[in-house]
């Protein structure tokens, strides 16, 4: 193999070309990314750098140096427009002129991530969208005192947002069509939770509600019933679709992402890692789409070190992790949250919001999550959400001194 082909340059693309090199590997290494910049961290977007803590200069996830070292083919400013598996091809666009390039591979490693989804009447510049660090200046440029944002969306991003906005003094009103922000994630008692922290730094928050278009010029939203909000300006954090689109016609399997088997494969040398690919967990027995940015450094790296040596290729089973920051709570959580069927605090209170839970799916325990505790204290649930340790075990060995009991089965 002397000639490997990345296609995204963020979190997952940068690990998988790390992994290759530290792995030995010494061919022609090929990174390419449609945006501008060197791979850069996106978290933080929605945190420091919406709240004025961060520059840009600080998002770097590698030292111009480090990223020499890689001896890296990189293409910057490139998007890939099509890939042919059966001649070893991708497709890239030429930003200079009209045409396209044929790049050629022996590997290739997937990893275009994932853009916003829309509403109607929200392209252009009529409404903010928090997924490129152009995309946090402008909204961060926006928000002072007297300024009024809404935000459509109160998952995790458009929480972040918000916490950030009223820190900043701007108006808040939050919009989400479900009964109870992040119930299907984190369960209702949680989502409600986190719903009255948001109420009690004033934020109007608004459930049960569905955002028809925004309208026109961003000057605010229309709702499902005819109902009018106005604004000066509307972040639309309603989720992601996967960067698929590109592949059409490739022949490899899209369905919500890139379809990978166990060991990140989508096709004979090729892989997937990061937000885009939906690959089969061993674990948990389903397949699962992560969008998370640890997540995606290990998948990756484990891409990589598999298309590397297909000979001893092993399953990709992580406990998934990731975390969110809101009004100084952090909340940390590891494993497969959604689809629970049970959960119970093994630690702390809820009233206090400083409080540990676990999460059952069938028999076992399938994740842990923490609020406005230190990382210590869910460390050690990831081992036992790897294990997939039974419920009932898993409850007799929390920690002595606590009160474990259920707070919520969902039907």
């Amino acid at each position: 193999m002397t000639r490997i082909v990345i296609v995204g340059a963020s979190a997952a693309g940068l690990a998988a070309a790390e992994t290759l090199r530290r792995e030995g590997y010494d061919g022609t290494l090929t990174l390419v990314g449609d945006e501008p910049h060197p791979p850069y961290d996106r978290p933080p977007l929605s945190k420091q750098v919406l709240a004025g803590q961060w520059g840009p200069e600080r998002l770097a996830l590698r030292a111009p140096a480090d990223l020499a070292a890689l001896g890296l083919d990189l293409r910057l400013g490139t998007a890939a427009t099509g890939v042919d598996p059966a001649a070893r091809t991708v497709l890239l666009a030429d930003g200079r002129s009209t045409r396209e390039r044929d790049l050629p591979y022996d590997g290739l490693v997937i990893a275009t991530g994932v853009r916003p989804r829309l509403l109607p009447g929200s392209g252009g510049d009529a409404a903010h969208v928090l997924r490129t660090v152009e995309d946090a200046l402008a909204l961060r440029d926006r928000l002072r005192p007297g300024r009024h944002l809404v935000v459509v969306g109160a998952g995790f991003l458009g929480a972040e947002a918000a916490a950030v906005a009223r820190g900043l003094g701007a108006e808040v009103t939050l919009l989400e069509p479900a009964p109870v922000p992040l119930a299907h994630a984190v369960g209702e008692r949680i989502g409600d939770l986190l719903a009255a922290v948001h109420r009690a730094h004033g934020v109007r928050l608004r459930t049960g509600v569905t955002v028809r278009e925004v309208l026109d010029g961003g000057r605010g939203v229309r709702l499902a019933d005819g109902e009018e909000i106005p604004a000066d300006d509307v972040l639309v954090a309603i989720g992601s679709r996967p960067n698929t689109e590109w592949l059409a016609g490739s022949g490899l399997p899209v369905d919500d992402g890139l379809v990978c088997d166990a060991y990140c494969a989508a096709a004979p040398g090729v892989y997937g890692a990061g937000d885009v690919a939906r690959w089969h967990h061993p674990r948990f027995g389903t397949a699962l789409r992560v969008e998370h940015r640890t997540h995606a450094a290990e998948q990756g790296m484990a891409a990589a070190r598999n298309l590397l040596r297909p000979e001893g290729r092993r399953p990709f089973a992580p406990v998934p992790y990731f975390w969110s920051d809101q009004y100084g709570l952090k909340v940390q959580a590891y494993g497969h949250l959604r689809g629970h069927d049970e959960l119970a605090v093994v630690a702390g209170d809820l009233a206090e919001h400083r409080f540990l839970a676990v999460y059952r799916t069938g028999d076992h325990l399938t994740g842990a999550l923490a609020v406005g505790m230190p990382p210590r204290a869910i460390r050690p649930w990831r081992a036992a959400v790897a294990a997939r340790t039974p419920w009932h075990e898993a409850l007799r060995e929390a920690a002595p001194g606590t009160s474990a009991g259920t707070i919520s089965p969902v039907p």
